[in-house]
């Protein structure tokens, strides 16, 4: 196998081993005595329900919202596709017919909720008095400034009716069983989907200093909800989520553990960074193409190659106006570090199939990555400057197209050093 399907390999591996129909069926709980519903938002939405109905013996009735191409075929469990990263009216109406349907719950129902990343801008409930107008450029603005993804999750909750842990307020007394799909560093529940199921220990004021730490424009009368008690979310020791049973189905660190494995059983020594990365893309390139280089001028001859793996979720601050997401902006500013160095090649994918809001997962950097680009009179500065990751490596051939995975434990990375 060359680098370039060496690389395209690792990525299939860590996206397979959170494949739900192999990781979810082993976590479903008993059937209650009533009614089983299941509730659901994520871009692995729909095919945590399909793993359910595969898996599940007796009545099921339910409906989950997922992205638009992220759609699977279910019998008995609805499923609804809406936009991400922005919100729009499909996932609005979603998101109310799911808190209805959790709210009808009686105690002696299960409501079994199917929580993957992509939720919180699927599951779009805003509070009284919040527009879905408003929500939709509160949520824009959150994804240009820069933000982290637990400050924009601070900030959503206390926007909304079903954030927060309010999904399982209003399912009490009921059961309430969640199966995750982490796509956050640290595999915090509280932060995957914004937390519809657990309690939320961030409060209305740190969402309040989110908004004033990055200048973000608000309605006044939104500010003065969020000063109000109302806006609070459910916190810990609230005795409506006392019995909410949380089990982690997939998470990062599985991923990158079965990606090593490949990567030892293709002859690689192997170095994970770690699966809660954070930070600008192009700094965290940056970074990494330096530790890689440094290995490089490290390694022996004759020595195994090596293969570094990290996951997490980097952000980018956006000053053009070109087209890409974080993967290919940590993908061209690696290469930039790199300046072509025959030693090293990497890739750069999100796992759920799209990086950003374009039809790549990520990108591939090879050792004659510049060299092309220069043939073609291509500036990959000046692409870089413009936030144009995806038309730089679109021009070489070089974007990786995976399609919707449907399943989602945040970004993978790759570099190899041979």
């Amino acid at each position: 196998m060359n680098e370039t399907s060496i690389l395209r390999a690792l990525f299939d591996t860590a996206v397979a081993a959170a494949d739900p129909a192999e990781c979810l069926p082993r976590y479903l709980p008993e059937p209650a005595k009533g009614r089983t519903i299941v509730l659901g938002a994520g871009k692995a939405a729909a095919s945590m329900a399909h793993a359910v109905e595969d898996n599940w013996q007796g009545p099921l009735e339910g409906l989950v919202v997922t992205r638009y191409g992220h759609g699977v075929a279910c019998e008995r469990i609805e499923v609804v596709e809406a936009s991400h990263p922005v919100p729009d009216e499909a996932g609005f109406k979603a998101a109310a017919r799911i808190r209805d349907l959790a709210a009808g719950a009686q105690e002696d129902d299960l409501v079994l909720c199917l929580i993957s990343g992509g939720g919180s801008a699927l599951l779009t409930a805003p509070v009284a008095g919040l527009s879905l107008e408003a929500k939709q450029d509160i949520n824009r603005q959150l994804l240009s400034c820069g933000a982290s993804i637990s400050e924009m999750n601070c900030l959503r909750k206390h926007l909304s009716g079903i954030k927060g842990g309010r999904l399982a307020a209003a399912a009490a007394p009921a059961r309430v069983v969640s199966l995750l799909i982490s796509d956050v560093p640290g595999d915090d529940p509280a932060t995957i989907a914004s937390g519809p199921t657990v309690p939320d220990p961030t409060t209305r004021e740190e969402a309040l200093e989110i908004i004033a730490r990055y200048g973000l424009s608000v309605p006044d009368d939104i500010l003065a909800f969020l000063h109000s008690g109302e806006a609070e979310t459910p916190k810990p020791g609230d005795p409506r989520l006392a019995g909410v049973e949380t089990k982690m189905i997939a998470a990062p660190s599985m991923s990158l553990d079965a990606a090593a494995a490949k990567a030892k059983d293709l002859g690689y020594d192997v170095m994970i960074l770690g699966d809660a990365i954070e930070g600008e893309a192009r700094e965290v390139a940056r970074e990494h193409a330096a530790q890689a280089l440094k290995l490089a001028g490290e390694r022996t001859a004759g020595g195994k190659p090596l293969a570094i793996l990290s996951g997490g979720e980097t952000t980018v601050t956006l000053k053009g106006n070109g087209r890409g997401g974080r993967n290919a902006e940590y993908a061209l500013a690696l290469a930039i570090a790199l300046n072509g160095d025959p030693r090293i090649a990497a890739i750069a994918c999100d796992t759920d199939g799209i990086d950003g809001s374009e039809d790549n997962a990520g990108a591939i950097v090879t050792a004659d990555t510049l060299a092309r680009a220069a043939a073609l009179g291509i500036d990959p500065q000046a692409m870089l400057e413009n936030n144009d990751g995806y038309g730089f490596f679109e021009a070489l051939g070089d974007l990786v197209v995976s399609g919707p995975t449907l399943t989602n434990v945040n970004d993978f990375r790759a570099v190899l050093i041979g």
